[in-house]
């Protein structure tokens, strides 16, 4: 053995570690402007997607999070919608569907305010943003500051808000519905089976379904129910995206939760910037948006938030994790939030108990199925969430125990779009975005400086405590 071999030997190799993994895949996903879900199954870019990849992108670098949300933000329509898919132009259009000329954007939007340049989709996502740019901004105030990056961001954030609050009130009561179930974001939930069921499908001979060329059919949506998505997503283009006169409206927990967790982050925005008034009057609105929530939505009995159909009038009694989303909120009253920890980590749930992460969908329901997308699967998004909801109403070691059980899952799965909530099993794509960025975010944020600071810092009276 020569010395030179002996040197070499003699250092251990160890493997990355999840950081420099977590890393890599975002890395790999970047655009130049933006990150894809997956280079495979999602090829451009989506909307809440890119939110929750800025949160955790901050960390490595703050400049590439910033170039994230504005660009997304720069497809925004004229009437205030941030579209759930920015399309890349260099993608075939045969690699995912509904491609460009399924949603003619430029043509069958023109009257909503579609932008001409760029085609992207017609309906919207969770409306994460603002959330995120508040937090990408606190990853380096001074870049953010001399960029310009919360001044340039806020009226685009603050339209995006109006549009949801305004066009999207269908009930009058001042929460936003979503027309399709793309746009709530758990796509295939049992919660939609209802509202859908009176939704014709569309012909199956006149498209043809890319998402089954990367992920197994059992995991996936049934034919029937995409078909489904296919017509309401048709109707409401050949609509031209007016909204008000749809087949399917439903007043979802998860989507106002978010909603009014970014009108909390838009009034800090808004006091960094220096604006009169406004971020008392905004976080005032979130404050009374939050009760509305707990009237509309909420069922004590039941222990979680229930979606309201709003055609029918009534909730749709299916127990989707979107039901306690809502426990991000730091203005909901005591009682509400006690009773969302309990049904966490109760039977339907599991969390602690029979689940390593908390499922997308109730673990004793008829729908339950630990595989298909959405009605069963745990999925880090919302995992995450719950995790900040728990910190927020004092929960730590809950918080601290679903921390520890998504960082190890995420690292086993290979950052899988989403997991079997019993194993951590990964299902559906590898290598995807929000799982990794919000891995990197639960390694690299300090929690204990969430604990207190977001309570008193996210309500009318907490501003001016940084």
């Amino acid at each position: 053995m020569n010395v030179g071999t002996a040197q070499l030997t003699a250092r251990p190799v160890t493997p990355p570690s999840l950081r420099e993994r977590a890393a890599e895949v975002l890395w790999a996903n970047w655009t130049g402007t933006s990150t894809v879900p997956s280079r495979d199954l999602y090829p451009h870019q989506w909307s809440w997607d890119s939110a929750f990849i800025a949160i955790g992108l901050r960390h490595l670098s703050p400049l590439r999070a910033q170039l994230e949300l504005e660009t997304l933000l720069c497809a925004q329509w004229g009437d205030g919608r941030v579209p759930h898919i920015v399309f890349n132009p260099a993608v075939p259009l045969d690699a995912y569907f509904p491609s460009p000329d399924f949603w003619r954007s430029t043509t069958a939007g023109r009257t909503a305010g579609a932008p001409g340049a760029v085609h992207t989709s017609g309906i919207v996502q969770p409306p994460v943003h603002a959330l995120s740019a508040w937090l990408v901004h606190r990853a380096d105030p001074g870049l953010s500051r001399a960029r310009s990056f919360l001044a340039r961001v806020h009226p685009r954030l603050a339209a995006w808000h109006g549009y949801l609050l305004g066009s999207r009130d269908a009930g009058g009561a001042g929460l936003a519905s979503v027309v399709h179930p793309w746009e709530q974001g758990m796509d295939n939930s049992p919660c939609w089976d209802a509202p859908l069921s009176r939704v014709a499908p569309a012909d199956p001979a006149a498209y043809r379904r890319a998402d089954l060329d990367h992920g197994a059919a059992e995991d996936r949506p049934t034919d029937l129910d995409y078909g489904r998505y296919v017509r309401l997503a048709a109707d409401y283009r050949d609509g031209r995206y007016a909204d008000g006169a749809g087949a399917f409206a439903v007043e979802d927990p998860s989507f106002n939760a978010l909603l009014i967790s970014s009108e909390y982050a838009l009034a800090r925005i808004e006091a960094e910037l220096g604006l009169p008034d406004a971020p008392e009057e905004r976080a005032a609105r979130a404050d009374a948006l939050t009760g509305v929530l707990v009237e509309r939505l909420w069922d004590a009995a039941q222990g979680m938030f229930f979606c309201r159909d709003q055609l029918s009038g009534q909730l749709v009694p299916e127990r989707g994790v979107g039901g306690l989303v809502p426990l991000i909120l730091p203005a909901l009253p005591r009682p509400v939030a006690a009773a969302l920890v309990r049904t966490t980590h109760g039977p339907h749930f599991g969390l602690g108990g029979a689940a390593r992460l908390v499922p997308s969908y109730d673990l004793t329901g008829s729908a339950f199925d630990p595989r298909r997308y959405w009605r069963g699967p745990a999925w880090f998004n919302t995992n995450w969430l719950l995790e900040r909801g728990l910190r927020l109403h004092g929960e730590r070691a809950r918080a601290d125990g679903l921390r520890r059980a998504l960082l190890e899952v995420a690292g086993e799965s290979g950052f899988a779009e989403y997991v079997d909530p019993y194993t951590g099993r990964g299902c559906g794509a590898r290598g995807f975005g929000w799982s990794a960025a919000l891995a990197l975010d639960l390694l690299l944020d300090d929690p204990a400086g969430r604990d207190e600071g977001e309570l008193r810092g996210w309500t009318r009276e907490g501003f001016g405590d940084d």
